[in-house]
């Protein structure tokens, strides 16, 4: 199963490091980045389960929360939880799945198997309050996930639910953005981007973040 953008997301049960965990209820009204792992004690999901932690404050600041997955067991999350923390300076804030079965990992498509067939990838899903896949990411098993790129897309989907607009290549925060096109009635402009918009096409509109 691949799951794509605007499809729901599916609910699970599963055993995880806070106990047994449904997916629907942990989650309730807030943003999801559900992210899994290849394998506990190996280097790279050692840093990237550091750099969530660190994350913390500022998914809390967006109503989001983390969830991490693989197809260690508890016991092995929990003992490894232990290194993450000492070698990353941070606590392990969030729950990791232990999808032993690979039930979760093969109902989200995490696992490809011309990459391995037992391992989940390095895949992520920012899923929205109404439970909506919004925007997908998977990198191989050997690189590194850029989890300051993961928080700016998760900028970027709350800030264009909430105004008519898109984010343009490389946007960060607070930079411009870009007027939706089908806005075209001069009044509506007006009110919408009282800040005013530089018409470099027709097409491409450019305004200062709402």
């Amino acid at each position: 199963m691949t799951l794509l953008i605007g499809q729901t997301a599916p609910n699970f049960t599963q055993k995880s490091t806070v106990g047994a965990l449904n997916f629907y209820e942990w989650s309730g009204e807030k943003w999801v980045i559900f992210f899994s792992h290849p394998a506990d004690f190996t280097p790279v999901c050692t840093t990237e389960l550091g750099a969530v932690a660190r994350l913390g404050a500022a998914l809390a600041e967006r109503n989001a929360r983390a969830l991490a997955l693989s197809v260690d067991s508890v016991a092995s999350h929990q003992s490894w939880i232990g290194d993450i923390e000492r070698t990353q300076g941070a606590e392990v804030n969030f729950p990791i799945v232990a999808d032993e079965d690979a039930s979760v990992a093969t109902l989200y498509g995490m696992i490809h198997p011309e990459s391995d067939r037992k391992l989940t990838v390095r895949s992520v899903f920012f899923i929205d309050p109404k439970r909506k896949v919004r925007a997908t990411l998977s990198y191989p098993p050997a690189t590194g996930r850029d989890f300051g790129e993961i928080l700016r897309v998760l900028d970027g989907l709350q800030l264009t639910d909430k105004h008519a607009v898109a984010t343009p290549a490389n946007w960060r925060p607070g930079h411009d953005v870009v007027v939706l096109p089908s806005i075209t009635d001069p009044t509506e402009l007006r009110q919408r981007f009282p800040k005013g918009y530089q018409e470099v096409t027709p097409y491409l509109r450019t305004t200062p973040q709402p």
